[in-house]
């Protein structure tokens, strides 16, 4: 799988202006984006039947990895990528993840709105870029088949 851009469908511009856009909202096109890449980077470059690609797949896109994650990330943002990941981070939601700290939960809706961001804007490459620092922060999944 090439790595000069991620492989995603087409983006649909959306009608809303997205500095009005819910930073939920965001976030839930981001988790999509996210899971898409993970799923796809799996499938491509490991052998794992579909019940370890699932457990895999947690590795990169549950709120305590997007934690561990973010790190890496955040010295790479731009002013306004990390404007609109503080965003996300500070949206209130009703309801915070079995298995994570709240702390981890609001920092995952970040990098998902973050995400979600990019992909609505069309800035494809950018999005590219932030997986394969998110990626190579996750860790190798190739050690999952041994």
């Amino acid at each position: 799988m090439s790595t000069d851009s991620p492989a995603m469908l087409p983006v649909q511009r959306p009608d809303v202006d997205l500095r009005e856009m819910s930073p939920l909202a965001l976030a839930f096109v981001g988790d999509a984006v996210l899971e898409l890449l993970v799923r796809a980077r799996l499938v491509g470059s490991t052998r794992l039947p579909p019940g370890r690609l699932h457990a895999e797949a947690t590795r990169y896109v549950s709120a305590k990895a997007q934690f561990r994650e973010l790190s890496a990330l955040e010295p790479l943002l731009t002013e306004a990528e990390a404007a609109v990941l503080r965003r996300g981070k500070n949206a209130s939601k009703a309801t915070v993840a079995k298995h994570a700290t709240a702390q981890e939960y609001r920092a995952s809706t970040g990098l998902e709105c973050l995400l979600g961001w990019l992909y609505l804007q069309g800035e494809l490459d950018r999005v590219g870029q932030l997986f394969e620092a998110l990626w190579q922060a996750g860790g190798d999944p190739a050690r999952a088949e041994s």
